[in-house]
């Protein structure tokens, strides 16, 4: 038989052993200095960001919250409610596109609460701005309006809508309404003193162009009547449509240069920007191009005045030096002639085509020059 100091040394081993396994079963999933920020973001309340799918398994308090939200046997207005209150919880997070969702779902709900439609429609229309869908918030704000009128959320956001989308004029629309309700809100002030300028900028912004467009069609009838005035004719080439087997070889080299033009018979909008006009001495300037077809090369003059002669630019191109494609070193100003097609068979008048005035440029006696004046109808010069 045992003593009674040993049965007292037994029945404390004993009891060190319960403590022990009592303590590893309370303790075993508490916090520790290595693993508190983990599992502390594991607690609904405190997570920093909730996870995109929630797994029961994983996350049991947020399934339990989430079927809380979701229980259709609650009042509409209630569900609505707790759908605002998680979209309100995505929208802090940034996460628009699922507090939109959010949002939908509690509109969805169709309850009777005038407030909260309005709150919910408010919020999706911050969510929408946020994410640039200035229309789609602009619609939500009208919307918010019309279950609450005075609801000053809806009315900011409208206004700081209309801003984005340019419309000034509806933006303080926006604010005075709204400063009816709060005339001190400084938001609105502020929203209401920038739509201002803006409008005042964009009236003032249109008189010019007004003025600049009656100005261009003035310019542009006077230079009509002067062309007709000198006898010129334009022409509006026909547009021929373009073949499957066109090729960009087709397309190249520089007499085609005047080819893709997007023309009106006047004006020629050719890479240099380069267009008939009138100066101030109501001296009429060119676009011009020269042509070669023997070599298939080109010039192109941007303002050749009608005040200057052939012979100057002539000179000018072929006289000290001749250009690298005159091998034979026949292009010299006093071996050329200049001819222009004859498009209509009326002798006496110039056509212009393309909005630039095009001359043919032969040497003289060349077999070349014989067989193209045989082939076309053209006009010396």
């Amino acid at each position: 038989m045992a003593s009674l100091s040993q049965q007292g040394d037994d029945s404390d081993d004993g009891m060190d052993d319960f403590m022990e396994k009592f303590k590893k079963e309370k303790y075993s999933n508490a916090f520790s200095e290595k693993n508190w920020e983990e599992e502390f973001d594991k607690v609904p309340m405190f997570m920093k960001t909730a996870p995109d799918e929630i797994d029961p398994m994983k996350h049991p308090e947020l399934a339990a919250i989430q079927s809380i939200i979701h229980d259709d046997d609650r009042p509409l207005e209630e569900q609505a409610e707790s759908l605002k209150d998680e979209g309100n919880d995505y929208f802090k997070e940034k996460n628009y596109k699922k507090a939109i969702v959010s949002y939908t779902a509690g509109l969805k709900k169709n309850c009777s609460d005038s407030n909260v439609n309005a709150i919910l429609l408010t919020n999706r229309a911050a969510a929408h701005f946020h994410l640039g869908n200035m229309r789609s918030a602009l619609n939500d704000s009208v919307a918010a309006k019309k279950f609450k009128p005075d609801h000053l959320k809806a009315l900011i956001r409208g206004a700081s809508c209309c801003m984005e989308l340019k419309k000034y004029t509806d933006a303080l629309l926006w604010c005075e309404e709204g400063l009816k309700l709060q005339p001190t809100d400084k938001k609105l002030l502020e929203l209401r003193a920038t739509a201002d300028k803006h409008k005042r900028a964009a009236e003032r912004d249109a008189r010019k162009a007004k003025v600049k467009e009656k100005k261009e069609l003035s310019e542009r009838e006077a230079l009509l009547a002067a062309i007709k005035g000198r006898g010129i004719k334009l022409l509006k080439p026909k547009q021929r449509p373009k073949r499957s087997s066109d090729s960009d070889d087709d397309n190249r080299g520089p007499s085609r240069a005047m080819a893709g033009l997007d023309l009106d018979g006047l004006c020629s909008v050719e890479a240099t920007g380069a267009t008939v006009f009138l100066d101030e001495q109501g001296v009429m300037h060119w676009p011009v191009l020269f042509l070669y077809p023997e070599h298939q090369q080109t010039d192109f003059i941007s303002a050749f005045s009608e005040s200057s002669s052939f012979l100057d630019h002539l000179t000018l191109m072929f006289g000290e030096e001749l250009p690298p494609w005159d091998t034979n070193r026949k292009y010299s100003p006093q071996n050329l002639q200049l001819f222009f097609e004859d498009h209509e068979k009326e002798y006496g008048m110039c056509f212009v085509k393309a909005g630039s005035p095009s001359f043919v440029i032969l040497v003289n006696g060349s077999p070349f020059c014989e067989k193209f004046l045989s082939e076309r109808k053209t006009i010396r010069l």
